[in-house]
């Protein structure tokens, strides 16, 4: 409607400054001329705006005018009280500010949008983490988040996994992105996109260069990047198994990032069919937990390796009689 687009106007202004109309326009998915009669919209109101012509021109506030209208629709105030990312304002060191802002958003809405805001506050969870997914090392996202926010590069010191010896790097940061409750940095490592595992950050400091990014790239643009690496990098290992129906919902709760479709029934009516896209062969240890309830099928390797795991533990416990 035009006139939540001439309020989404006038809000991007006061918190932008000057923006180009090129930019308004795409943002709100109008067109440049659309956007030029809504300032002109505005300004008949009594908006104290004007366009500036030219290469570094665009649109407007005077300086010095500021509005206190929300224009926040219920669902929108419902939406900014669903605490999707409590472990992230935690972990950042902003669940006071978190507090006060929201209590700020609650005081300047219209009156007959609080009540659904307060009850979705108290009715929605949402926690990020997965189940049964361990305890996690204790990580100062704060301090390397105060380290990004400062635009300089970024002397690492991290250790990978399976080593005990961290190593040094100097990386130009774009953000810091958290994952299944999982906290990563977005950096370039001489200009290729690199994920770093905060948890394995031992230090990092700030050097006196700033920080050098590539034109036009943002932080969602390379963790989308970095995303599809990790999701489509080659020599991935395909384990065809069989599960129990017993045991279904708790194999696909624990497993579903690594199922490439629905498990299908075998025609046995008490098993079913899936396939697992997993790093290496060894990652099949993992799934003895289900016992009998789970047999893997293909490769043979798969099944070598968890009859010799298998034999094992028998050979340890076979002594106890």
């Amino acid at each position: 409607m035009k006139s939540d687009r001439l309020l989404s106007v006038l809000l991007l202004l006061q918190t932008r400054g000057l923006v180009p109309a090129a930019e308004l326009a795409e943002r709100l998915e109008v067109s440049v001329r659309t956007i030029y009669r809504d300032v002109e919209a505005l300004s008949a109101a009594g908006v104290p705006v004007y366009a500036e012509r030219g290469r570094n021109g665009g649109i407007a506030l005077l300086p010095g005018f500021r509005t206190d209208v929300t224009g926040l629709t219920t669902d929108e105030a419902r939406a900014l009280f669903v605490l999707a990312t409590q472990g992230a304002h935690s972990a950042l060191g902003l669940d006071a500010a978190l507090g006060s802002a929201l209590r700020k958003v609650m005081a300047a809405l219209p009156a007959p949008h609080r009540p659904a805001a307060e009850q979705t506050s108290r009715r929605v969870l949402v926690d990020p983490v997965r189940w049964m997914s361990g305890p996690r090392t204790p990580v100062d996202v704060a301090e390397l988040h105060e380290a990004v926010l400062a635009d300089r590069r970024l002397l690492l010191s991290y250790r990978h996994s399976g080593t005990d010896t961290p190593r040094t790097y100097t990386v130009d940061a774009y953000g810091l992105v958290v994952k299944a409750g999982v906290w990563y940095l977005v950096a370039d490592l001489d200009g290729a996109p690199r994920l770093f595992r905060a948890d394995r950050v031992r230090e990092a400091s700030l050097t006196g260069e700033p920080v050098v990014r590539r034109e036009g790239v943002e932080l969602s643009d390379t963790w989308e990047v970095l995303r599809r690496q990790v999701e489509e990098r080659p020599g991935v290992v395909r384990l065809r198994v069989r599960v129990h129906r017993s045991r279904l919902d708790l194999f696909v709760r624990l497993h579903a990032g690594a199922l490439t479709g629905r498990p299908e029934p075998q025609g046995e009516e008490s098993w079913l069919l899936a396939e697992l896209a997993v790093p290496e062969v060894a990652w099949a240890r993992s799934l003895l937990s289900f016992g009998p309830n789970l047999e893997v099928l293909a490769p043979p390797e798969a099944r070598r390796l968890l009859a010799e795991a298998a034999a094992a533990v028998v050979e340890l416990y076979a002594g106890d009689g």
